[in-house]
Formats: C-alpha cells, sequence, structure tokens
C-alpha cells in the first residue's frame, strides 16, 4: 500500500450512509477496505450526520456487517448536538427533541431534560432524523422556536441513500418547520459544519487526515472547510453530473468508483485530469466534446477539467453522459 492514495495519509474518516452501507446493506467490498487499511497501520474514524443512531449502537452496526468499529471511532451529529446544547445551556435545561430516541438519550445524558410539548417551555429544540417523526411532534417545535426556544438542527441533508434510491433526510424535514416558520435553524452541527472531522483527527492525533464520502454537499464541502483532503466515491448520493458542475467549495481531491479506489496511485483518482488516458477531449467555446473508449471515472475527471474551467455543455459519447444523467 505504500504507493496508494490512502498511503499518504496518517487517518481515513468514513462517512456512512452511502460509503459503507446503504441503510443496512453494506456497500461490497467496505469491509475489506477497512480491514486493509488497518492491516496496514492507518487509523480509521467514522463521521455520520444520521442522528438516529449512538456511537455504540453504530458500532454495533458496523461489526454486525464485516466492518470493524469500536464505540471511540463513531462520532455522530446525535452526540454532537448534545454537547453543543451542554455548553449553551444550564444543567437541567428542558430540551423538546424532535427525532430518534438515539437523540433523546444523548441530551439526557449531556445533563439536559427531554420534553415533548411547549407547555414544557423548553430552551431549546433539537432536530435530527427519525424514522418516526410526525406532524404532532413538529407542530409543538414550531410553536417552541416561535416562543422564543434555540432551534439546533443536527443536520441539514436532504436525503438519506438507500437500494431503492434516495429517501427523505433531516433536511427534508428542517424544511417542514423552515417553511412554517419562514426562517433558518440557529446552528446546523453537522456536516458541511466541518467540526465532525477535526474532532475525529484531534482524537487520533492526526497531522493529515483523508475525508472520504459520497456527498459533496456535506461531506466533501465540510472536508473542504475543514482544510483535509478528500475522496469522492459514486456509491450514494452525489452522481458524476453533480461533481462536473460543482462549485469550488465542493469539489474534492479525488473521485473513484468505489472505496477500492483508497489503494491505487494518488494519480489514478486526482482531480481534474489534464491528459487524456484513452478518451478524445475538444473544446468550442462553452461546448466541450467527449469521445473515446475508456475508464468512465477517468471520463469523469478529464471533464471536471473542463467544466471547472468555464464549460458549460458537454456532448460526445451518449451511452457515457446518458449514463450519468447528461
Amino acid at each position: 500500500m505504500s504507493d496508494s492514495l490512502a498511503a499518504a495519509y496518517d487517518l481515513v474518516v468514513f462517512d456512512l450512509d452511502g460509503v459503507i452501507y446503504l441503510i443496512d446493506k453494506p456497500i461490497p467490498g467496505a469491509a475489506e477496505a477497512v480491514e486493509r487499511l488497518r492491516g496496514g497501520g492507518t487509523p480509521v474514524a467514522y463521521a455520520t450526520n444520521n442522528a438516529s443512531r449512538r456511537a455504540p449502537d453504530v458500532a454495533a452496526l458496523l461489526t454486525g456487517m464485516g466492518v470493524a468499529a469500536a464505540p471511540d471511532e463513531v462520532l455522530t451529529s446525535a452526540g454532537a448536538a448534545a454537547a453543543v446544547l451542554a455548553e449553551k445551556l444550564p444543567a437541567g435545561a428542558p430540551v423538546l427533541v424532535v427525532g430518534a430516541d438515539a437523540l433523546r438519550d444523548e441530551v439526557r445524558d449531556a445533563g439536559l431534560t427531554v420534553v415533548e410539548r411547549l407547555d414544557d417551555q423548553p430552551a431549546a429544540v433539537v432536530q435530527g432524523y427519525g424514522p418516526d417523526v410526525g406532524w404532532r411532534i413538529l407542530a409543538e417545535a414550531a410553536l417552541s422556536v416561535r416562543a422564543g426556544a434555540v432551534w439546533v438542527a443536527t443536520n441539514t441533508d436532504r436525503t438519506l441513500p438507500s437500494p431503492r434510491g434516495p429517501l427523505p433526510g433531516n433536511g427534508s424535514l428542517v424544511a417542514v418547520l423552515r417553511t412554517a416558520l419562514d426562517r433558518e435553524p440557529d446552528l446546523v452541527v453537522g456536516k458541511p459544519e466541518p467540526a465532525l472531522f477535526t474532532t475525529a483527527a484531534e482524537l487520533s492525533g492526526a497531522k493529515r487526515p483523508l475525508v472520504v464520502g459520497d456527498r459533496l454537499d456535506t461531506d466533501i464541502q465540510g472536508a473542504v472547510g475543514a482544510g483535509m483532503d478528500s475522496l469522492l466515491v459514486l456509491t450514494g448520493v452525489s452522481a458524476p453530473a453533480d461533481l462536473l458542475f460543482a462549485p469550488p467549495e465542493r469539489r474534492p481531491t479525488y473521485v473513484a468508483a468505489d472505496l477500492s479506489g483508497l489503494f491505487r496511485p494518488a494519480g489514478a483518482a486526482r482531480l481534474p485530469l489534464d491528459d487524456d488516458r484513452g478518451w478524445r477531449l475538444t473544446r468550442e467555446g462553452d461546448t466541450v466534446t467527449i469521445e473515446g473508449d475508456g475508464d468512465p471515472v477517468t471520463a469523469l475527471r478529464l471533464l471536471c477539467g473542463a467544466t471547472w474551467n468555464g464549460a458549460t455543455k458537454i456532448e460526445g459519447d451518449r451511452d457515457l453522459l446518458s449514463g450519468w444523467g447528461l
């Protein structure tokens, strides 16, 4: 692994949904990739915006999938949100929780009191993903925020990846309150805020961490904000078309089809690519044309060089482009 992409880093921080698993199904090759990193002496950590599980539960889930994980390697937006509230509020302060039991437990363990109604005079509302979140608790949350409670969101991911396709995420639930209140949350704790990544690096003492994620708007933007290199894998939410037209703050250092890219030379994944490598790229004005027969990820890297430099229209290989939704 000495000449591989991963070899240049002293910590690999993985997102979970869309990188290691989809809901409750491991992504092929994920367990082997983590085991190979550990075998080569590279520490790993897991940073997830999903607030529906606590760190020990996440570690147990991963271990059950064959992915080695310890609770102290897992950072969740639920734990981070509870820690932020404990800093802002006096001990025992009432907090209305919108989300799963994991978020309620984190709030209790932070020394705060979990409540469910406006009548309990919550000092804060904390909102995280939960599959059973319904109208009644959202209504109490809206009333509480309007009455002056601080509104904290664990994250604003619009969707969750699944084997059946993207599903509504916490960002969709946050949008319900945003619409009702005509305002934004006072604080968003999870990615793209860099805290989960910087905390992971601090805990491990890493000087050169690598973030691996599937979402440009959370994982990659968070890594850019934290000043860390990042690898986008195409096993989750963000698609090639998203990468081609990503703004600078959402551009990863590398892209790969899956986690096997960690063990290939860095030059096989670095963005953008400036030589053809089996593809022919021509440009006229704002239009770039690609033809050839090679690795689709190589074509994607090549096209990023054009679109990130002002090209707005892509033509050429129809099979390639239609497979990307272009």
